[in-house]
């Protein structure tokens, strides 16, 4: 995982949030996080991350329940569920690009069976784009469907993980996650030691019936490549959501001992030192943080956890 973007800096707000209620112990100021976000929000926004430093698209950090499948293109979301764009602002698309998508809904229903599949890539690019992640999925399962291979299977896996991580509903988030897991299951059929696929699949059982085996996934990646950040960094998310913190600070400070510059591994591994009541360790993991990003917003959130700790 690079250091953080101002995206990745949002994220990484969103979650400190969540472990804040998790904890009971503090909040981020007003209007940088949502009052109620707990444990759920936690994982979602670890999932999001995970996708983002897979090769997934970066996302804002919005909260809105995902589709099965593509959906019209006429109202204010491309999505088109609720009809308010106030309540799904990710995935707001502009007339132009709402008729756009309409154009090529169209020339794909009519497209003959060797010009599917450039339209369908196409598609999937521009509701991508409107961070429509689930339609994306849709259309780029049909592309890997006429033409299988591991990275097609993955492009078509990754943007349903994607929508999974959004998903506001619990049947939503089944259904997608499902779909994500069905197809990182031909990812890895096809290259077993696809890391990354190996390490989103762990991320989408996390939420199912089965998370114990979403866990051996990803200890599995981190068997083979024990510096792999993406996978540090979940685990550690994992051990903070189940209140492990010694293992959280383990777990993240392999992890900016593998990049130093990863601010969200700084971050959380502050918050998981204070947790275990190491003051002056998790001061020093905070000021790194901070000095990491010039997000005005990540630097009051590390400014408040400080004043805490002198308290």
């Amino acid at each position: 995982m690079a250091s953080s973007s101002p995206t990745s800096t949002h994220q990484l707000l969103l979650l400190a949030g969540a472990l804040a209620l998790a904890g009971g112990l503090y909040a981020l100021p007003k209007g940088i996080v949502k009052p109620k976000e707990g444990k759920a929000e936690l994982r979602q926004d670890a999932a999001r991350t995970a996708t983002r430093d897979g090769g997934g698209i970066a996302t804002n950090g919005s909260k809105t329940d995902a589709s099965s499948g593509p959906r019209p293109a006429e109202t204010g979301t491309v999505a088109g569920e609720a009809g308010n764009t106030a309540n799904a602002p990710h995935t707001q698309a502009t007339a132009a690009q709402r008729q756009a998508l309409n154009t090529l809904v169209a020339k794909y229903r009519t497209a003959s069976a060797a010009d599917r599949s450039q339209v369908a890539t196409t598609l999937a690019a521009r509701y991508a784009t409107v961070q429509r992640f689930d339609s994306a999925g849709y259309y780029l399962t049909t592309v890997a469907t006429a033409r299988p291979s591991e990275k097609a299977w993955q492009q078509a896996a990754d943007a349903y993980f994607q929508a999974y991580s959004f998903a506001a509903s619990a049947e939503r988030k089944k259904m997608l996650g499902d779909k994500a897991r069905e197809l990182y299951d031909k990812v890895l059929a096809a290259n077993p030691n696809n890391l990354d696929a190996k390490t989103n699949l762990g991320m989408a059982y996390m939420s199912s019936d089965n998370p114990v085996k979403g866990i051996g996934l990803l200890r599995e990646v981190l068997e083979q490549d024990p510096k792999n950040e993406k996978v540090l960094y979940n685990l550690g998310i994992l051990a903070i959501q189940s209140n492990q913190y010694d293992k959280a600070v383990e777990r993240f400070s392999q992890l900016v001992q593998v990049n130093p510059k990863n601010v969200e591994g700084q971050f959380y591994l502050g918050v998981s030192l204070a947790r275990t009541n190491r003051g002056p360790a998790a001061r020093a993991a905070f000021e790194k943080a901070k000095s990491l990003s010039d997000d005005p917003a990540l630097a009051a959130s590390v400014e408040e956890e400080l004043a805490k700790l002198r308290n």
